[in-house]
């Protein structure tokens, strides 16, 4: 096959996920199926990664449900299952993967909002 016809298969972009850095602060709205009625479930964390790889470019969304349990969430960025994603904050990180945040609580686990 060539380049074009693998563009052509590849995923669109979707137009309601905005420019994601590491470490702000999102609320992704995804689209869950039961049955036979969809509905909208919110997904509210902070960006641990972003994974660019063209068409399988995801993006890790880091939360802390009750009881201090922490939940990953790995989202591709072209999915259609994603309605919307809302940067609520943009935090100052110094890298690109915070993985020192899955072992951290509380006051230590908080990270400097960034004002620009």
């Amino acid at each position: 096959m060539s380049e074009e016809q693998l563009k052509a298969i590849e995923a669109p972009i979707n137009p309601n996920i905005p420019d994601l850095r590491t470490g702000d602060t999102v609320s992704v709205h995804v689209k869950i199926r039961e049955g036979n009625r969809e509905r909208i479930q919110e997904f509210k964390g902070t960006v641990l990664y972003i994974h660019n790889n063209g068409a399988n470019s995801t993006f890790r969304v880091r939360r802390v449900a009750s009881n201090g349990i922490g939940v990953e969430r790995t989202f591709m960025l072209r999915s259609p299952r994603i309605d919307k994603v809302v940067v609520e904050r943009h935090n100052q990180v110094r890298r690109s993967r915070l993985y020192f945040l899955r072992t951290r609580t509380g006051k230590s686990a908080r990270l400097k909002q960034k004002f620009s």
